[in-house]
């Protein structure tokens, strides 16, 4: 279900989704099919870790790569789940193909 929310969504994003609600800044973003599908993904990855587990792992990461970078915003674009979901964005049919718990293949060696 899409939202439309400045409020729920941080300065400088445009969407953040949170099962089984996804927050979009502005009405306008509801035709941006590729932010949409962004959030999408999320809502995937987010099922298949029961929802709770999956923001533990992503703050957990977060935190992590955020020490690694000393940068905010690389530590986000860094982030297992966010690199899957930046990757495969554009590919509209993406979540048709999508191989279960696939994010495990965006962690960093």
């Amino acid at each position: 279900m899409i939202l439309i929310s400045k409020y729920m969504v941080p300065k400088g994003y445009l969407g953040v989704t949170i099962f089984p609600f996804m927050f979009l800044k502005f009405k306008g973003l509801k035709d941006n099919k590729v932010l949409i599908n962004h959030e999408k993904i999320h809502l995937r990855q987010q099922l298949e870790l029961l929802i709770v587990p999956f923001f533990i792992i992503y703050i957990a990461e977060f935190l992590i790569r955020l020490i690694q970078y000393r940068n905010w915003y690389l530590a986000y674009r860094n982030i297992s789940f966010e690199r899957e979901a930046y990757k495969n964005e554009k590919d509209l049919d993406y979540l048709k193909s999508r191989p279960l718990f696939a994010f495990v293949n965006y962690f960093k060696k």
